[in-house]
């Protein structure tokens, strides 16, 4: 008799598509390709936005599509003036390399998706909301990773551009000002994907080592006896992925 505690595991071969996505999933920036997304394409994509879990099942996420090239111009155009404002808030030696960096495609990619999330969808008392009021925003980037994910897996990228004043955005795309953009998203078809996220192949950041990243019980806590044994898994399944062997056999 099947372990009841495994009954409601996917194969071996469906569990390694989730995790090769996760793992292959890039923030896409200059590789766009003008080829036209089908619309069936893209409606699997946003039904899976639209199944990301939501605080109160609330579902405060709207899907704002922009084709139009001189609206695409135009968010172009108010992410430049942030992009020249936010070189000036880094030290010299990162402002040099934040200079050189490729941080959008909104005019290149077949199309833009803004995301955003109404925080009176449901009225003011919602279940889960109620103490933490920040939840509503994070369910919409719930909405944010359902899609990239399910992008990735259609050979999709996505790029996420984050560079704008908030009020110019809205201004541009029409989107009143209790209605809250969470996340403008390049999204077309790629000539590739890159092997690593291009931020750590510039060198700008390194990837932190998870076994750093984990307490146990309390804030900074290492119980090394819980530690350990999952250190050296953690670190085997980080080997695994840099040789791109996600379930080695």
């Amino acid at each position: 008799m099947e372990n009841q505690s495994m009954q409601h595991t996917f194969s071996d071969d469906e569990r390694a598509a989730v995790y090769r996505t996760i793992f292959n999933r890039r923030d896409v920036r200059g590789q766009f390709l003008p080829d036209p997304v089908p619309d069936e394409v893209l409606s699997r994509v946003l039904m899976a936005a639209h199944h990301a879990p939501s605080v109160g099942f609330m579902q405060p996420w709207n899907f704002l599509l922009v084709r139009s090239p001189e609206i695409k111009q135009r968010v172009r155009d108010v992410f430049a003036k942030a992009h020249g404002e936010a070189a000036l808030m880094f030290p010299e030696g990162k402002r040099e390399i934040y200079s050189q960096l490729k941080l959008e495609g909104i005019v290149e990619s077949p199309i833009g998706l803004c995301i955003t999330c109404d925080r009176e969808r449901t009225g003011p008392v919602v279940v889960g909301r109620t103490h933490m009021k920040t939840m509503d925003l994070y369910s919409s980037v719930c909405a944010v990773q359902n899609l990239w994910l399910a992008a990735r897996a259609e050979g999709l990228g996505v790029g996420w551009v984050s560079i704008f004043n908030q009020p110019e955005l809205q201004d541009v795309l029409g989107i009143p000002r209790d209605i809250v953009p969470i996340a403008y998203l390049c999204i077309g078809y790629v000539s590739h994907f890159h092997d690593q996220p291009e931020l750590e192949k510039a060198g700008w950041l390194p990837r932190l080592p998870i076994e750093d990243l984990v307490y146990f019980d309390q804030w900074g806590a290492a119980d090394l006896a819980q530690k350990e044994p999952l250190t050296v898994t953690l670190r085997e399944m980080q080997a695994n992925i840099q040789e791109r062997r996600v379930f080695p056999k």
